[in-house]
């Protein structure tokens, strides 16, 4: 009989065998499904390893020189509405230099993107382009993340280096803090700003790309794991104190309608590698015309470093964010966060701890234990003084920007430890002359809170514009 007969194959094949009593049919069957399988998992286990292998390179690459930057967590705050229309004009003799071009914009609901294609400030990127520059959007290259978005490293094929920022889809929020910050900083040039490049909308993809700043932010430099002694000299910490304020001061005095920032922070604060400042994340950005002197919107910001009259009221003007800066000197100064409850009571809350230091005498005894050595304490009374005008509770009084600027780069401001007597603090000035009084604090408590007098002297007889410095 032929092993080709059909009925002979037949009935071989039906033949039970000893594998629990399954025909054999069966058993082979079996045996070649269970052969399919194992040669798929093996060649997933390839494919996977192989991208693994292929990600791992180009970390490395992108990687290679080592990463110092101290790690610590970064929280994005929720973002609110502005005027969908809004022009933006420079004042050029406020500019110095810094030349930035006159913009009018308008977004709608459903052509963000090709609307702001034409601006001609930055470029369109695709969703492509950005993946790739990413490595897919991998967690391995994010250097941020908060509530509305994460940023991530990037490189272009031309080796140039970007931050991609992608805001998530949160009920809205992440569209309006994409059109706040393309229409506010979109044609923003300034050194001490972080420049935006472009911006990438494709489907429910709203993504913002800026200038790699390859330091780090200020946050991580003064609180992150940086040893015992901090590389943040005194000479350091004094020079970001002035680059961020020369970029506050031209958001303030430099553009038209003026840009509050409402979010000034440590961790807002990007270091190149020469420690210059830049300030970031506008996404809190508030307009202010210059016929209104302020503007009622819903209190945003971050805890600690909101002005008291903003919290209470709503009210938001450019001394907001002197507030907010007056609290970044006090953080660079001490080491110290601006709210810190692991610290002893009366040491929780930063401003007032230091006001009480400084009444009692004990201002030296308030800088960063990290320092690699101790500043002078003339320089150290004068960022004090700066300090704690600009957190002076009474927002009119507080010093613009610009004044700010000067008081910091002044090198002959006389500092006098002097009590003084009922009826004796009036100045004179020249016709000719601007003397500018930094008088030491009159540690009056009232209310508990130690004022500086001299303000008052300096807000009055001080009725010269300011200007933007850059």
């Amino acid at each position: 009989m032929s092993i080709y007969d059909a009925p002979f194959i037949d009935s071989q094949l039906s033949k039970r065998t000893s594998i629990f009593g399954l025909r054999l049919w069966v058993v082979i069957g079996i045996l070649l499904g269970s052969f399919i399988v194992l040669f798929l998992f093996f060649l997933s286990l390839c494919l996977t390893s192989r991208r693994h292998r292929h990600r791992h390179r180009t970390t490395t690459k992108n990687n290679a020189k080592p990463q110092t930057i101290p790690v610590i967590s970064k929280e994005i705050q929720e973002i609110v509405h502005v005027a969908p229309r809004l022009e933006i004009h420079v004042d050029a003799a406020k500019a110095s230099g810094e030349s930035v071009c006159e913009t009018t914009s308008s977004f709608g609901s459903g052509s963000v993107g090709p609307e702001v294609s034409h601006l001609g400030w930055g470029r369109w990127y695709t969703l492509r382009e950005l993946e790739a520059a990413t490595d897919g959007l991998c967690d391995e290259n994010v250097i941020g993340e908060g509530g509305y978005g994460i940023v991530y490293r990037g490189v272009l094929p031309d080796g140039t280096k970007l931050a991609v920022k992608n805001l998530l889809n949160n009920k809205g929020q992440a569209e309006r803090e994409f059109k706040v910050e393309v229409e506010v900083i979109g044609r923003v040039r300034h050194k001490n700003l972080v420049r935006l490049l472009g911006y990438c909308v494709e489907g429910a993809y709203r993504m913002l790309v800026y200038e790699y700043v390859d330091n780090g932010n200020l946050e991580q430099w003064l609180h992150g794991d940086v040893g015992s002694i901090s590389p943040l000299t005194w000479d350091i910490r004094m020079n970001i104190i002035l680059c961020t304020a020369k970029g506050l001061a031209y958001l303030h005095e430099g553009l038209e309608p003026k840009v509050v920032h409402r979010d000034v922070k440590s961790s807002n604060i990007l270091l190149d590698r020469q420690w210059n400042s830049k300030v970031s994340d506008f996404g809190l950005a508030k307009l202010l015309c210059s016929e209104h002197s302020y503007v009622t919107t819903r209190v945003m910001g971050t805890f600690g470093y909101v002005a008291p009259e903003y919290a209470c009221t709503g009210m938001l003007t450019e001394k907001s964010d002197v507030y907010s800066f007056g609290i970044l000197i006090m953080e660079i100064i001490t080491g110290r966060s601006p709210v810190d409850y692991g610290r002893p009571h009366g040491e929780v809350n930063l401003i007032e701890w230091l006001k009480n230091m400084v009444g009692n005498r004990k201002a030296e005894e308030v800088v960063d234990p990290k320092f690699p050595e101790k500043p002078s304490p003339k320089a150290l009374k004068r960022a004090l003084l700066v300090a704690l005008r600009c957190v002076d509770p009474d927002a009119t009084k507080r010093p613009k920007m610009g004044h700010v600027i000067h008081m910091l780069e002044a090198d002959d401001l006389l500092f006098r430890d002097e009590r003084r007597v009922g009826g004796e603090s009036s100045r004179s000035h020249g016709d000719h002359q601007q003397e500018h009084k930094d008088s030491s604090l009159d540690k009056k408590s009232i209310g508990g809170d130690i004022t500086d007098q001299s303000e008052d002297d300096s807000t009055r007889n001080h009725k010269q514009p300011t200007r933007s410095r850059s």
